[in-house]
């Protein structure tokens, strides 16, 4: 159901206006949040002036229009025109700071100017047919043509330029201080033009705390398979929108609910285990949110994308694993490793880059690490390894640790926290004693050349991973010792 809450980032009176204004009209409080957009955007009447000049409307349109109501206008900026691509290269280049032609084949053109990042946009329409991937484009003469095709009410919203015309067909307005999601037309319609516009409507769910209206999740479910359409670089880019919002849970559990996950994540559906009877083991879903949004709390700035896809994804092969043992308890033996395959396999579908795969998936490998240590009976030995394996993500690996501890036992969850506090304190002193952030053999390659008297070849690699061994084992050696311990074992190999 929609939800009624005032929108209280709205003037008070916009939530007056808004249900009585008719639709293409600005009341006072719209016409001075409009005001407000255009004071931080100067550049905006400026190339408007252009584009009135030869002949050409342009109006500030979509998210910009949308977020600038909601306070929180950034330097990205969005306008439509009917102006054709060529036009728009032509008005833009000798006025912009730079320009480029990534998207003109879909009518855009973006640009640079005084620090905004601006895309232009032809008044468009585009659908998918039963079979591309690619969808067809075909250019508008009106800004209601332009609208009626918008995936949102809340971005169905434009400001004519320069003359300041508000311009609410869908009365975008009036569900922006509701704070729900609708589509212009039929939502069945929407999404069959764009079945994206069903990721996305879970992904603004996420980004802006809004509620999905009836009729827009019910096309969701019953549309979720027309997703496979759509590139696997697109859903991936969604999908990363959504997981670095403020809410995450709202959009996959939405994503979950209605079938579309098992299109671009099964994986996370799958983790909904049915519960033995006697409740032995947890909601592995459930969890793998919850240490997700553990995990969020730690990351102290920015969003971590790695982090947080590593925490979402980090139990994954448990359904795999899961094993009915005979005296009664539920194991996962080796989830783990079987998670950091999968995980690997699906972000491999999702064309992810090799490196942040290959991040994320050790992370998952390593999660489970923490838990031999116990109360602390680790050598010096298994801690150093435990750095070298987790190398330039230990910061990560801790965090993720940390977080997948969801446990409501508090006398459990403190013995967590001390032993890996423990565990931390016992890395930074070895760390301070013996540069752990870069462990390496007390012999480089040129010296053991040199010491055994042989050129390159795969002994010296053999002779280099034996040394590190010990390095591991024992820590820093003198010269003198790894020489002799070098030396040993060559004559070993004769």
């Amino acid at each position: 159901m929609p939800n009624d809450r005032k929108d209280s980032s709205l003037p008070r009176s916009a939530h007056e206006d808004a249900p009585h204004a008719p639709p293409g009209t600005l009341g006072a409080a719209q016409r001075q949040a409009v005001s407000e957009l255009l004071r931080v955007s100067p550049v905006a009447d400026d190339l408007a002036q252009r584009f009135e000049t030869a002949g050409f409307s342009l109006a500030l349109v979509g998210g910009s229009v949308r977020d600038a109501l909601l306070g929180r206008l950034g330097n990205d900026l969005d306008f439509t025109t009917d102006a054709r691509p060529d036009d728009v290269l032509r008005l833009v280049r000798p006025w912009a700071d730079a320009v480029w032609e990534v998207g003109i084949a879909f009518g855009t053109v973006g640009c640079q100017k005084k620090g905004y990042q601006i895309e232009i946009t032809t008044y468009r329409s585009e659908a998918y047919d039963r079979e591309s991937r690619k969808p067809e484009v075909a250019y508008g003469d009106a800004i209601e043509e332009d609208l009626v095709r918008r995936d949102f009410t809340v971005n169905a919203m434009a400001v004519a330029l320069p003359r300041k015309e508000f311009i609410d067909p869908y009365r975008g307005l009036e569900d922006l201080a509701r704070r729900v999601l609708r589509t212009p037309g039929t939502a069945e319609a929407s999404f069959s033009d764009d079945p994206l516009r069903m990721l996305r409507a879970a992904r603004f769910a996420a980004q802006l705390g809004f509620t999905v209206a009836e009729d827009v999740v019910a096309a969701m479910t019953a549309m979720a398979g027309r997703i496979e359409i759509v590139s696997a670089e697109r859903v991936r880019d969604e999908l990363n929108k959504l997981v670095l919002a403020p809410d995450p849970r709202r959009g996959l559990s939405l994503l979950v609910e209605t079938g579309l996950a098992r299109h671009i994540l099964p994986e996370l559906p799958a983790l909904r285990l049915e519960r033995d009877e006697h409740h032995r083991h947890k909601d592995v879903y459930e969890h793998s949110l919850t240490v997700l949004e553990q995990a969020m709390a730690l990351e102290g700035g920015e969003p971590d994308l790695v982090l947080r896809l590593a925490a979402l994804l980090h139990d994954i092969g448990k359904p795999r694993t899961r094993k009915f043992e005979k005296d009664g308890r539920v194991s996962f033996h080796h989830h783990e490793v079987v998670g950091a395959k999968m995980t690997k396999a699906r972000m491999s579908k999702l064309k992810y880059s090799n490196e942040m795969i290959k991040d994320v998936s050790r992370l998952v490998e390593l999660h489970l690490r923490f838990h031999g240590y116990g109360s602390g009976e680790w050598t010096d030995s298994a801690v150093r390894r435990y750095v070298r394996d987790a190398g330039p993500l230990l910061d990560r690996l801790h965090k993720l640790t940390r977080s997948d501890c969801t446990t409501r036992n508090k006398r459990k969850a403190n013995a967590l926290s001390r032993a890996y506090d423990g565990l931390e304190e016992r890395i930074a002193r070895l760390q301070e004693q013996e540069e752990l952030d870069s462990i390496r053999p007390d012999l480089n390659g040129n010296e053991i050349m040199g010491i055994l008297d042989i050129g390159p070849g795969p002994q010296i690699g053999k002779a280099y991973q034996h040394l590190l061994e010990l390095r591991l084992e024992r820590g820093p050696m003198p010269r003198e010792e790894a020489e002799a311990a070098l030396r040993e074992w060559w004559a070993g190999q004769q």
